[in-house]
């Protein structure tokens, strides 16, 4: 047999058998990262064999047995071999094979892969990987981001779920709700990223949605009394089922309202009501995905849009926002009372969700509105929000049609000063060093992103800045919202405008001793494997120093005075020892020059920094405080008794 045919053959059937086998053998050595370990024996041992041999006539059991052998070498081989492991392993090998509960097996690991314990992306890329038998490589390329990412996260779940001693059992009770809610989460993000990718040059990603499609179909066989497993279906084959209708010639989107419905799947809508039907057969209280599958169902009962039953779909999303008060639902229902009761009616909702911190960078917020807008005539306004929502969005389809929407209603007269343009001189000036612009820059931005870069400066006033502090810094503290403000202030008086922060008082900041890292914390954090050698040398030179976070950000590779373990930092000294000493050089890897900390990419052409915060041999920009903040939480959250992650702060050594 070709071997070329062997290996798709091979591919063909780890797609369709992985997760039955790596059930199986998790259910025999409890642990998930072990058994994946020993069906990717199976497979290795087949790509092997099988060119030579041929394929089996049943690939799948062979691969089992053989996944099954190495399993029960492993169970006798373990150097903590007691009786108790020598019967086990006797009993699995005298085991008939068609006694393993297979369907149970392929539930338990989609239910083990989804558990609460892991963060979204995790559980992501590990369903993705035990469930669905994708490779990192097509995962990464699925979601565009790096193989090493998502090997990272595959295997930060594996070490989770063995630390945490998560079981490998099907949940009972009030338990089951909770994690198959979880388990359907996952599901349907994979299928949003595929049919509306988050970013990338295409508005669509296929592969996305037949994977997330395969899932729910046989979590639908696993467990066939789950009304919301088939809602889930039911809304994800109709939605599916418009894909072909959603972009132009040239891959731009096209609304739902201007799609040709003769190219809607038929085949995937009928799939779609009958899911309805059996979620409908199942009975109890519509759920959510039940809800939504509703909603999908009347789209695609209309044969025309005019034909749309706006006041029904109104009704339903009603509905769904008694039972997911989210904002992103009370969205979705202005935009059916917008269709249903005119734009006025939607836009009044549109307004009371635009100081809601989870909506503050979502592009479809702005993007709505200016829709409502355009629809009432006011162009002007809706040109902004189309403008606004652009800059929002990652998708490079999506942006382009946004721009494009707004070039459509926009007015013509002579060009005003934006908001955008003023922030780029005032950023500009002369008597502004690298700091205060890195730190003014931080406020400019997030009003531009907020209330739009091309809105008109005159018409800039001092409650459109409160609303932006309401939502960005509501929460943060004192010395946050101060420096903020402080921005704010210089750029009205710069700008020769009213004073822009009257409606921001003062926070009176309080700066009481901040606590340190345990001892036993910051072991385990030394001893942590895979961090990266910026984390771990930034992390250590806090600590060995005890210098501020800003300071050490602040430093220059030219500043480094490696053989006596110190450093310039404008008028005082950084040292530190042995620990900082022995990560520098990996930390260097032969730079001579620009910021010791760099960020993970080049900036973008619209956010060039001061050249004092640029490397003149990589491109990149300086490490900033909020992004080294966010990822030291994010990996002492495991750490921190509370749970909230500990701050760069507390690495300063006890006094």
């Amino acid at each position: 047999m070709p071997v070329t045919d062997a290996h798709r053959t091979i591919d063909a059937v780890w797609k369709l058998e992985s997760a039955r086998i790596i059930g199986g053998l998790a259910r025999m050595v409890h642990d998930v990262g072990l058994a994946e370990e020993l069906a990717q024996d199976a497979l290795v041992a087949a790509l092997e064999q099988w060119p030579e041999s041929g394929v089996p006539d049943n690939p799948g059991a062979w691969l089992t047995a053989i996944a099954k052998r190495r399993a029960i070498d492993h169970i006798r081989r373990s150097q903590r071999r007691e009786r108790k492991h020598e019967q086990l392993a006797h009993e699995l090998e005298q085991r008939p094979p068609e006694q393993a509960p297979e369907q149970d097996d392929v539930l338990r690991l989609m239910f083990v892969s989804c558990h609460p314990v892991l963060p979204t992306e995790a559980r992501v890329a590990l369903t993705l990987r035990l469930v669905g038998g994708l490779t990192t490589e097509e995962i990464a390329r699925a979601f565009l981001v790096g193989e090493p990412r998502i090997a990272q996260r595959v295997a930060g779940a594996k070490r989770t779920l063995a630390e945490e001693r998560v079981p490998f059992e099907l949940p009972d009770g009030p338990e089951l709700a909770e994690r198959l809610a979880s388990v359907l989460e996952v599901i349907y993000l994979i299928f949003n990223e595929g049919y509306s990718a988050t970013s990338g040059d295409d508005l669509i990603r296929p592969g996305l949605c037949l994977e997330a499609l395969r899932l729910g179909r046989s979590l639908a066989e696993l467990a066939p009394y789950e009304a919301e497993v088939h809602g889930l279906v039911a809304l994800m084959e109709i939605q599916a089922s418009r894909s072909a209708a959603r972009t132009g010639p040239s891959g731009e989107p096209v609304q739902l309202h201007e799609q040709n419905r003769g190219k809607w799947d038929r085949l995937l809508i009928h799939r779609g009501f009958t899911a309805m039907l059996w979620a409908r057969e199942v009975g109890g209280t519509p759920g959510p995905y039940v809800l939504q599958a509703a909603i999908a169902v009347c789209h695609a009962q209309a044969h025309t849009p005019e034909d749309t039953d706006w006041a029904q779909i109104a009704a339903l999303y009603e509905a769904l926002a008694r039972l997911l008060p989210t904002p992103v639902v009370q969205l979705n229902r202005a935009v059916a009372l917008g269709m249903a009761h005119g734009p006025q009616a939607g836009l009044a909702l549109v307004d009371s969700l635009l100081t809601d911190p989870a909506l503050r960078d979502y592009h479809l917020l702005p993007g709505v509105r200016g829709d409502m807008l355009a629809r009432l005539g006011r162009h002007g306004e809706a040109r902004l929000e189309f403008e606004r929502a652009a800059s929002l969005t990652r998708n490079v389809a999506e942006r382009a049609f946004l721009l494009r929407r707004a070039d459509e209603v926009a007015g013509t007269g002579a060009p005003e000063v934006t908001l955008a343009l003023a922030a780029q001189d005032f950023l500009r000036r002369d008597d502004l060093d690298a700091g205060t612009i890195r730190s003014y820059g931080q406020t400019m931005r997030r009003l531009c992103l907020t209330l739009g870069g091309q809105t008109p400066l005159a018409s800039l006033t001092a409650d459109q800045v409160a609303r932006v502090f309401a939502v960005a810094w509501g929460d943060a503290a004192a010395g946050t919202w101060n420096r903020h403000r402080s921005a704010v202030r210089s750029f009205g008086a710069w700008a020769s405008l009213e004073d822009l922060a009257a409606g921001l008082d003062r926070r009176a900041e309080t700066r009481g001793r901040t606590e340190g890292i345990a001892a036993a914390q910051l072991d385990a954090l030394w001893n942590r494997p895979g961090l990266p050698v910026r984390e771990q040398t930034l992390w250590r030179l806090l600590h060995e120093s005890a210098a501020g976070v800003g300071t050490v950000l602040s430093l220059n590779v030219e500043d480094l005075d490696l053989e006596d373990r110190r450093a310039r930092a404008g008028g005082t000294w950084v040292g530190w020892r042995s620990g900082t000493a022995r990560l520098l050089p990996r930390l260097l890897a032969g730079r001579s020059r620009g910021p010791l900390f760099l960020a993970d990419r080049r900036p973008g052409p619209s956010r060039t920094p001061p050249e004092a915060d640029l490397c003149p041999e990589t491109g990149r920009r300086r490490l900033s405080y909020e992004r080294a903040e966010y990822l030291f939480k994010q990996a002492t959250k495991s750490l921190d008794p509370a749970g909230d992650g500990y701050t760069l702060r507390q690495l300063r050594p006890h006094a």
